[in-house]
């Protein structure tokens, strides 16, 4: 999972955290969870812990070695937020998007009350930043919407929904202050379906509130059969990224080292558990 990926709203995927664990319904045909079962138990696998919450450090300079900027979606297979994060690793993913600023990074949680809490406070940098978009998962009304009032609250830039899989109508979309709107149904042998009538009231609340609106997939058993077109026609809007310079290769190849230097000091003196 690096620099390229299938997923339509992003250009590349980077994970210095992989496994999570089940919170709400949104999580109950996790993809990223079937995946990393697959390969629990092989020797040697990035997934040989199948689906364990773990951190990754080796992955933290990843997005230096990529020649040009991306849209960067940040633990596509976790989530940055969870419990089993420690605040000092969250703090240096954030400090690696500070620096590699050319690149725009997604990063998507369904924890957003530690979200909200690390941002108000220890991470109001990366709060501040205008390249780091923030968002929350959002499926249905009792788990979602309290994460969406979770994200207007947190002091930052660019806010975004993913409301994927849409399990149900969510009636009126809390819409001040959010800048983006992924919507999705499940996909997958036992997927949820979704009805069109939920997605076309996101729609229209979206342009009647003048936010970007993004739509991933009707999903199903077959999703490349079912594709992406709403009322005729695909949604692919989304925020303006900034067009910052990128280092040559040799400057960021330097910036990876010394990030490689750092995080190898502190495992030596044992202030980063890769568990």
């Amino acid at each position: 999972m690096s620099d390229g990926s299938t997923i339509e709203w992003t250009d590349a995927t980077w994970n210095p955290v992989r496994g999570c664990v089940k919170v709400s319904p949104g999580c109950k045909h996790c993809y990223a969870e079937t995946f990393a079962e697959r390969f629990r138990g092989v020797p040697g696998h990035p997934y040989e812990r199948g689906f364990d919450p773990r951190l990754i450090p080796e992955k933290l300079t990843e997005v230096f070695s990529w020649n040009g900027p991306r849209l960067v979606f940040v633990n596509s297979m976790s989530d940055l937020f969870q419990e089993a994060v420690p605040e000092a690793y969250v703090a240096q993913v954030v400090r690696i998007m500070l620096e590699a600023n050319w690149h725009t990074y997604q990063v998507l949680t369904k924890r957003a009350d530690r979200m909200l809490e690390l941002l108000s406070g220890p991470l109001r940098n990366g709060a501040r930043a205008e390249h780091i978009w923030w968002g929350v998962s959002v499926e249905d009304r009792k788990h979602g919407l309290p994460r969406v009032r979770d994200l207007q609250r947190a002091p930052v830039q660019v806010r975004f929904l993913s409301v994927e899989p849409l399990l149900e109508d969510l009636g009126e979309l809390p819409l001040d202050g959010i800048h983006w709107v992924i919507v999705g149904g499940e996909s997958g042998p036992r997927a949820r379906p979704m009805d069109p009538s939920w997605v076309r009231s996101i729609r229209d609340q979206c342009a009647a509130a003048g936010v970007p609106f993004f739509f991933k997939q009707w999903g199903g058993v077959l999703k490349k059969r079912t594709g992406r077109e709403l009322d005729g026609r695909t949604y692919d809007d989304m925020p303006q990224t900034l067009n910052r310079p990128v280092p040559e290769r040799a400057e960021r190849r330097d910036m990876a080292g010394s990030w490689a230097s750092r995080q190898q000091a502190k495992q030596r003196y044992g202030l980063l558990s890769t568990r």
